[in-house]
């Protein structure tokens, strides 16, 4: 009857403006809680791809508890030519790949295990992910990227890179109080009693 989510990553669900019967895809879905959020929410028909098979078989597990039904697609969104069918999705969530410097009051281990190749990888990835997303996604319709991350690379200045390369792209002002509004997406911040570090951008498609 219950899922637990941390306070901010629970945020997706409100941040991407979901319509009875629209198609959405969760372009990174595992483990689940994000794509379960997003079902309880709305009637929608929904696609979880993950790149991961076994964290894939987590999402399944996640949804038959919670008796919640999506098509579940092993694949990933930078390589869309192996599962996508070639219907445009109207709403996307693209929960990028990241640091997962946001998680750190949980995983303090992350100080040492991080070092700043990993974060530029990262970029790279998080860039591709976002031109493949925005490729699969209707005029009109929105793609929220979020990460977990207190980094401006991964965060503000990805998004102004996606902008400055798509002249199709509107970024959508996103309001929550005490946050940090980076005039391109809202970064929360990891404090002791509240949530996780994430960052959310709403771009919508001209």
């Amino acid at each position: 009857q219950v899922s637990i989510r941390d306070a901010s990553a629970q945020r997706a669900a409100d941040y991407l403006p979901l319509e009875p019967g629209c198609r959405v895809l969760d372009a990174c879905a595992a483990p689940g809680g994000k794509t379960a959020h997003m079902l309880e929410r709305c009637d929608v028909q929904m696609d979880a791809l993950d790149i991961d098979e076994q964290r894939l078989a987590s999402v399944d597990n996640l949804l038959q508890r919670l008796k919640l039904e999506a098509k579940l697609i092993h694949g990933s969104i930078t390589e869309t030519d192996s599962w996508w069918q070639g219907e445009l999705y109207d709403r996307i969530l693209l929960d990028a790949p990241c640091s997962a410097t946001g998680v750190i009051r949980r995983n303090p281990d992350i100080k040492w295990h991080r070092v700043p190749e990993d974060v530029e990888a990262v970029v790279k990835t998080q860039a591709l992910a976002m031109d493949s997303a925005w490729s699969l996604l209707k005029p009109g319709g929105y793609l929220l990227y979020a990460t977990c991350s207190v980094l401006p690379v991964e965060n503000q200045q990805q998004i102004q890179r996606f902008l400055d390369q798509h002249n199709d792209a509107e970024c959508i002002t996103l309001k929550a109080d005490n946050v940090v509004d980076t005039g391109l997406g809202l970064q929360f911040l990891p404090e002791s009693g509240s949530g996780d570090g994430f960052f959310y951008s709403l771009l919508k498609k001209q």
